[in-house]
């Protein structure tokens, strides 16, 4: 920069990004520029080569979250609060998007500029975001979290599934999802639908478990008028909805046997007819499913069609719960937390007690319970930080400290202090629980537990960790 004590002319201005843009290109890098209102002010060209040629021109003037997505730079996005609050944050993931050109994952660094006098930097500019490539970072252990079309992860297992959605990209299998309620079995269905051929097409949802079953016929395939009692006028079906989307069928596991053998007929052959209709209509609705029950087991029990499972089950996805990856709950809380704040117009914050809990809680609920928990936590707390006294009393209650390894009794530590072996085995265990939910970064364990690195690197050599 210019040390003039002036404000940088036009000419001045271009002179420096095209310098920084050389700089930064020959590193693999791209700078944007962002006001004050997160609008991208200016990208150096080696966007152009990330997100597609004339990114940088045509992304001029945009919000920022239409590139890199609302998950982290939206109005209650993580990395969004943590600019406004003049911090930093580096190597978060995310795709980078732009219409007409194949998203891309890159890891996205962001800080605020520091104006002071005699800066030649454009006055305008009010923050700062790096990108670079994803692919560098593969193979590497732990990391920030990674936003993905309304997911966000930091555990392995979830980042395999968002590499599984992304190889499905040119694809229009029927994919049946598995897991327990509250995994997120939708966000991941509506991501498999913008990472399709389907993508500018409808996402359409029926939860065949919410509907009485004299109704799920109508609302899947429609009726015509009269067909019975209250049919007053034709109604359009959901697969007719869908036809060149993608169609939802939540709960799949409760549907009836009678429009099991329906459904079926669907996927074989791509024809149904409205209720009260011998017309045959055609759908090329892509079909994706998701159960939280054992579909096998409902199969062998005679409660589920044999040949539908396996028609359904083209592409098996399982979705861990929240208690096997706890790696993903601080950044999924953080995130839920700005959220449900932005919307109750507060600012608060996660003590370190209660990023403890939150760890060492099982979350039978999974992240829809951890979702509810921390509404709660914002209605309650009367201060700026959220502490434990705050969360529900079930998790102050149920927080337990996960299975220790088994090893010889002479090699548990005794805990400072002259105490038991069973305390000892405790701290042992809850040091265990932080790191590997922190990838066993000691700085991001040291804050979440409230202690210094060098409080933090004595337990843990007395600990045998």
């Amino acid at each position: 920069m210019i040390a003039t004590g002036q404000p940088a002319r036009p000419d001045e201005l271009r002179v420096m990004l095209h310098g920084l843009g050389q700089v930064f290109g020959a590193l693999g890098r791209a700078l944007v520029c962002l006001g004050p209102d997160f609008r991208i002010l200016h990208g150096t060209p080696e966007l152009d080569r990330l997100a597609g040629a004339g990114a940088a021109g045509a992304m001029a003037g945009r919000p920022v979250e239409e590139l890199l997505g609302p998950e982290l730079l939206g109005p209650a996005g993580p990395l969004r609060v943590a600019l406004e609050r003049g911090e930093r944050r580096e190597g978060w993931g995310t795709m980078l998007r732009r219409n007409g050109h194949p998203a891309r994952r890159v890891s996205v660094t962001v800080a605020p500029i520091d104006h002071r006098p005699g800066d030649t930097c454009d006055p305008g500019v009010a923050y700062v975001v790096v990108l670079r490539p994803a692919e560098e970072d593969d193979g590497a252990e732990g990391g920030p979290p990674t936003a993905f079309s309304g997911l966000l992860a930091r555990s392995e297992a979830m980042l395999r599934l968002f590499r599984m959605i992304e190889n499905l990209a040119e694809s229009e299998a029927t994919v049946l999802l598995a897991g327990e309620s509250g995994t997120g079995k939708e966000l991941v269905a509506r991501a498999l639908h913008l990472h399709s051929p389907r993508r500018h097409g409808p996402f359409v949802v029926v939860n065949c478990g919410a509907i009485p079953g004299e109704l799920l016929e109508s609302e899947l395939f429609g009726h015509v008028r009269g067909a019975f009692t209250g049919a007053f006028r034709d109604r359009t079906g959901r697969f007719e909805l869908a036809s060149q989307g993608t169609l939802f069928l939540d709960e799949i596991g409760d549907l009836p046997l009678a429009l099991q053998v329906k459904l079926l007929r669907v996927l074989q052959e791509r024809t149904f007819e409205r209720v009260g209709d011998n017309h045959v209509r055609h759908t090329e609705a892509r079909i994706l499913a998701a159960t939280h029950q054992d579909l096998r087991r409902a199969v062998r029990e005679g409660r589920f069609r044999e040949d539908l499972f396996y028609r359904l089950r083209v592409v098996p996805i399982e979705i861990p719960p929240l208690r096997d990856r706890r790696a993903d709950v601080e950044p999924i809380a953080r995130h839920v937390l700005a959220r449900v704040c932005a919307r109750y117009g507060r600012a608060l914050r996660l003590a370190p007690d209660a990023v403890r809990l939150l760890l060492l809680y099982r979350w039978p609920g999974n992240v829809r319970e951890l979702e509810n928990a921390l509404e709660y936590a914002v209605a309650v707390c009367k201060g700026q930080t959220i502490h434990a006294e705050d969360l529900p009393a079930e998790i102050l209650e149920g927080a337990v400290l996960p299975p220790a390894p088994q090893e010889p009794e002479t090699a548990v530590p005794v805990h400072p202090g002259g105490q038991g072996t069973d305390n000892g085995r405790g701290e042992r265990d809850l040091l265990r629980a932080s790191l590997d939910a922190h990838c066993w970064r000691r700085d991001e364990t040291a804050h979440a537990l409230g202690i210094s690195r060098t409080t933090l690197w004595r337990r843990m050599r007395e600990a045998g960790l």
